[in-house]
């Protein structure tokens, strides 16, 4: 059996992270990432961006070449799958049934895609936006695909739509809320970038209810079947709806947790010697009033690596980063900082129809997000006004001819 003083359970952002941020600090321990994939860590977020596209080499999202790991002595388990935790033992084991010891472990596996449960979902031409192999099979379709049906109108489905019209298909989108981004942004920004989309020639369909994928005789996809009956054509589907949290070990194990596995803030479990970071792990959040979330970002996944890499080494932090995301559709590069969740103002800052602006939010009258986009000094600026939660006079966060960073308290 092997057995590492430190075991990395996740080949993703956090995971690698984990194991740059451990070395440099200095720890000489021994240190290994599990990942399932048989891949060494990669970037997530060009799967339904540059990677997708056919614009970047799997080579150039990798997170650091062979070299890098071999160097520091990180040993890679690719193609493992832990399958469950035995904190008292200090051991966990696979799919291939071995186990593996360890001093301290850190949980960084993520999430899978969460898939919609209706007829034909399982479909060969259904495919969620995970990991390379589900960007691989999409892009070996593409030369014999005309068109495609997108599932869900978050960030992933508005990104891959993007690209697929890009790329000359025929795209529908299907949102069953009454607006794209309905969950991460204000209305102003969900009907700005249902606009941009039509603009593209994409099918946007809101309020859309997905009954039933519709497979020919041989078993490809013929269409998406709504909830009212019509039967919309389509060779391929996306479906982009969120992701369950990877922590079925853990719990099993006794871990707390509903929503992923709860973490302090230290990124520690319930368990002994195990953390968690990343998708899967629910923390307690400042910028959402104290609240337990999950954040799926790199931005969060690195920092709680860094958190966990910190403590381990014995250092006294906590995890307190401000929340950071992107997302780029078109020639369009979205930038928020902050979270607008339960805000109850929202002031448009700039024209939508130059394409460039931010919608700042506010809550009790302090501001908590912004929205900005092809705006990057609104969100560099902002940034200062989310961390410090800034009183401002809506008229005065509208004013385009005051730069943020004059607005901000002294």
């Amino acid at each position: 059996m092997q057995h590492f003083d430190v075991l990395i359970v996740g080949a993703g952002h956090g995971g690698a992270q984990a194991a740059i941020m451990l070395r440099q600090l200095g720890f000489e321990g021994s240190v290994a990432i599990a990942g399932e994939e048989p891949e060494l860590p990669y970037e997530r977020p060009p799967l339904s961006k540059d990677y997708f596209a056919g614009e970047k080499a799997f080579e150039r999202i990798l997170i650091r070449p062979e070299k890098f790991w071999t160097e520091r002595n990180v040993t890679m388990l690719t193609g493992q799958r832990v399958i469950s935790v035995d904190p008292a033992a200090h051991q966990v084991s696979t799919d291939a049934g071995e186990r593996i010891g360890y001093g301290q472990l850190i949980w960084a596996a993520g999430g899978r895609a969460r898939m919609l449960p209706c007829p034909g979902a399982d479909c060969t031409d259904v495919h969620g936006v995970r990991n390379r192999a589900d960007a691989d099979a999409m892009m070996a379709k593409l030369d014999r695909v005309e068109r495609v049906a997108v599932v869900g109108g978050g960030y992933i489905g508005l990104e891959a739509a993007a690209v697929l019209s890009k790329l000359g298909k025929q795209v529908t989108l299907f949102e069953a809320l009454p607006r794209v981004l309905a969950r991460v942004a204000g209305e102003q920004l969900s009907r700005f970038y249902e606009a941009e989309h039509v603009a593209h020639g994409v099918d946007l369909r809101l309020d859309a209810q997905v009954q039933s994928f519709e497979k020919k005789n041989d078993g490809s996809l013929a269409g998406v079947r709504l909830a009212d009956g019509e039967l919309v054509p389509a060779q391929m589907a996306i479906v982009g709806i969120g992701i369950v949290p990877e922590v079925e070990p853990l719990t099993a194990a006794g871990a707390a947790g509903n929503n992923g596995v709860d973490v302090d803030a230290q990124c520690r479990t319930s368990l002994p010697d195990i953390f968690a970071i990343g998708d899967c792990a629910a923390h307690e959040n400042r910028f959402a009033g104290g609240g337990r979330i999950r954040l799926e970002s790199v931005q969060n996944a690195n920092d709680q690596a860094n958190v966990a890499a910190r403590t381990i080494m014995g250092e006294t932090v906590h995890y307190e980063a401000t929340p950071w995301f992107w997302s780029n559709q078109y020639d369009l590069r979205l930038q928020t900082v902050g979270l607008s969740t339960g805000h109850d103002a929202a002031v448009l800052r700039g024209d939508p129809a130059a394409r460039s602006f931010s919608v700042v939010y506010l809550k009790d009258g302090r501001v908590t997000a912004l929205d900005c986009v092809n705006a990057t000094k609104d969100y560099v600026q902002g940034r200062k006004l989310v961390e410090a939660g800034a009183a401002i006079e809506p008229a005065r966060l509208a004013d385009v001819a005051t730069p943020l960073k004059e607005l901000l308290p002294s």
